[in-house]
């Protein structure tokens, strides 16, 4: 055991499938090896609030390979390091660190996402014995060529688009299918080319309106007097802005909503054709995890176990295949993983005639 004894674990940032898949094989690998691990509730939450740790056995983890969510829960309450109290954003770092002792954990296992992992560096610079398993659905974290949750949400809105087609060839209809993509747009990219996708908005490329309605106004003349636009929700136009619904505050992320609306009501008045939106949102993190996800989840979750006995700390498991490999934090850390646009994915996209509006 190399002297580990005890193991903290915990989810941060926003949900996503395979989390519980994580927890189950943190939890099993490390029994056995005779490790005990402890839960932390609601993220870093479990290191700031009294009672909000338990012990977590293969019998608590039964089950659950399959379940979506996290039976951790999680919180956007905010980063330890600038925490909100009394209307006052203070440093708790200390407390967390000093919960940590006092739990008898050797280390911490941190599942997250940018903001989450950046925490988890944070504190292996005060010391903490750190290892991160990265989860985001939009596969945006650099380091590692894929994450869980991301196989779900592109099937998930593949299977929308596939349904979508129907109804926009009966009526004649551009639909826009608003997909989640921040800054990165993996699912819009993946999932428009898997449902053939008419045209991909995401916010690698700032789109030009003009083009996208000339590529509808193509489709009708080739005798297709419907079309399907998946829009990321980060696209943003040639000289425009993202479509914020709430800036950055308190450590929380920027809120964005509104790309799809504001592109099926701009594809109306330049085509005269009716538009219809159709927002996937929070639908892409629910719901069962994928075989995938649940497979790369559970290699993650083992390997992270595998990374604390071997004492690899500031470390992030990444998929590296056909290995789990660690990539220290440095790496990965402020970092985002674009869709490279020399890529083959969308070289068969532009091959295949999909329009990104450029």
């Amino acid at each position: 055991m190399n002297g580990v004894r005890r193991v903290g674990i915990l989810t941060g940032g926003g949900d996503a499938p395979g989390l519980n898949a994580v927890i189950r094989a943190v939890v099993k690998s490390a029994a056995n090896h005779g490790i005990e691990v402890i839960g932390l509730e609601d993220a870093f939450d479990g290191l700031l609030v009294p009672g909000r740790s338990r012990l977590l056995t293969p019998h608590d983890v039964r089950g659950i390979l399959r379940i979506g969510g996290t039976i951790l829960g999680t919180t956007n309450r905010g980063d330890p390091f600038a925490y909100p109290v009394d209307h006052t954003i203070q440093d708790c770092s200390a407390q967390c660190i000093e919960t940590f002792h006092s739990l008898g954990l050797d280390a911490l296992i941190v599942i997250g996402g940018d903001g989450t992992l950046a925490i988890a560096a944070k504190f292996f610079e005060k010391g903490i014995p750190v290892v991160a398993v990265p989860k985001t659905i939009d596969n945006d974290l650099v380091g590692t060529t894929s994450t869980f949750g991301f196989d779900t949400a592109v099937s998930f809105a593949t299977d929308a688009i596939d349904r979508l087609h129907t109804t926009a060839q009966s009526h004649h209809r551009v639909m826009v299918v608003e997909v989640m993509g921040r800054y990165a747009g993996w699912i819009a990219l993946t999932a428009g080319v898997a449902g053939g996708a008419d045209v991909i908005l995401m916010p690698e490329i700032p789109f030009d309106l003009k083009r996208t309605a000339d590529k509808l106004a193509e489709r009708e003349r080739l005798g297709a007097p419907f079309s399907i636009v998946v829009v990321a929700e980060g696209a943003k136009a040639k000289g425009g802005k993202t479509a914020l619904v709430e800036g950055a505050r308190n450590g929380h992320a920027e809120r964005l909503g509104g790309a799809g609306a504001r592109v099926a009501a701009a594809l109306e008045k330049l085509t005269g054709k009716e538009a219809r939106v159709v927002i996937l949102g929070h639908l892409q993190r629910g719901g069962a995890p994928s075989s995938a996800d649940r497979i790369l989840a559970s290699r993650f979750g083992g390997k992270a176990i595998e990374f604390v006995r071997n004492r690899q700390y500031g470390m992030m498991v990444a998929a590296r295949p056909p290995d789990i490999v660690p990539v220290p934090f440095q790496e990965v850390v402020g970092k985002t993983k674009l869709v490279p646009l020399d890529g083959d994915l969308m070289q068969t996209a532009r091959a295949l005639g999909i329009s990104f509006g450029d």
